[in-house]
This record gives C-alpha cells, sequence and structure tokens, in this order.
C-alpha cells in the first residue's frame, strides 16, 4: 500500500513495518533509559520509539524544520530523529505526569 505524505510516497509493506519496529525499539529503548532511568519493556520500548519518530518526523523536522542528516546512512538518521522524539515526549510525559505517574518498584 502506498500513501502520499505531503507528496512524498511512504509504502507500507512488511518490511518497511519491520524497519519501523527496529527503529522504534532502539530509539525507545535509549530515550526510555535516558529520560526515566529504565527501560519500559520491549512492546512499550517500541510504542515509544515510533510515536517518537512520528513526533519527531512531524514536529520537529515538519514544522521546527530541524533535521539531522548523515550521509549514506538513512537509518542512523532515522534513529537518531526518533530518538530525539522519543526523549521530549517522555521528559513531557514525566513532567506532566508528576507523582502519579509509572514507577518501578525496587526491590
Amino acid at each position: 500500500m502506498v500513501i502520499s505524505v505531503n507528496g512524498s510516497p511512504v509504502v507500507l509493506n512488511l518490511d518497511s513495518i519491520l524497519l519501523w519496529a527496529l527503529v522504534g525499539l532502539v530509539a525507545g529503548f535509549l530515550a526510555s533509559h535516558l529520560a526515566l532511568g529504565h527501560g519500559l519493556g520491549l512492546f512499550w520500548d517500541i510504542i515509544v520509539g515510533v510515536l517518537g519518530a512520528l513526533f519527531g518526523g512531524i514536529v520537529l523536522a515538519g514544522m521546527l524544520h530541524f533535521t539531522i542528516a548523515i550521509a549514506g546512512h538513512p537509518i542512523i538518521s532515522s534513529i537518531i530523529m526518533a530518538f530525539i522524539g522519543a526523549a521530549i515526549l517522555l521528559i513531557l510525559m514525566r513532567v506532566f505526569a508528576g507523582r502519579g505517574g509509572y514507577r518501578r518498584r525496587a526491590f
């Protein structure tokens, strides 16, 4: 399936979905350890990473015209933008959630 976003085609097939999951996993894992001090688990790290990639791609790159590009390495560039977006989302979540947010129990 092909979707057009701002005139650019986005292909949704199994390969692109797996690539989004991989980028989301790496970015979510790094961002959750940076912003929260601990991971959120495999599933939630992927979700946070993919949402961070959307936030980084739409808000940071689209509206604020902020991009990071490493020549010849588009996946690394995507991971960096997704990491920045996910870290911002987790920091905002931590600020607005306050004391009622997710906390890991110490054993």
